[in-house]
């Protein structure tokens, strides 16, 4: 019988605390908002994006999912109006996805909603202990 290393399971403890912790942003995000907590990453990363717009590509990366991921889940948020299409300054054949204003207005309310559920979750954690969480994520070969 093989045995996992500590590494590994180190590995196992990460993914099921992020699932637990997506499970219940997701669950605190949906009940009043309507969005996950995927979608409101991508809202984040739209909002603090240059003219609150990103390629498809760049948004995939920075949420760390494929691009054919990225447009499956883009598709719902356009419907809805929390992001639109936009012209590429620079390439007219690639297209960005931007922020709308019902996006920004849903986006602004949810980071309330956020901060009080992270707060919850977050209550037995010190400052410190949060910055060495960090900073260990930090040197992980992601």
């Amino acid at each position: 019988m093989n045995t996992i290393n500590k590494n590994s399971e180190t590995a196992i403890t990460l993914w099921v605390k992020t699932a637990s912790l997506t499970r219940k942003m997701d669950a605190s995000l949906a009940s009043v908002h309507g969005i996950g907590f995927l979608e409101y990453i991508v809202l984040h990363r739209l909002i603090n994006a240059p003219g609150n717009a990103m390629r498809r590509i760049d948004l995939a990366n920075a949420i760390c999912r494929t691009a054919s991921g990225v447009t499956r889940m883009l598709s719902p948020m356009e419907k809805i109006g929390l992001v639109e299409k936009a012209d590429n300054p620079r390439d007219a054949r690639v297209s960005r996805i931007k922020i709308t204003k019902t996006g920004e207005e849903i986006y602004h309310d949810a980071t309330n909603s956020l901060n009080e559920k992270s707060n919850q979750v977050m209550t037995h954690v010190s400052e410190k202990q949060i910055e060495g969480i960090i900073v260990s994520l930090d040197h992980m070969n992601l």
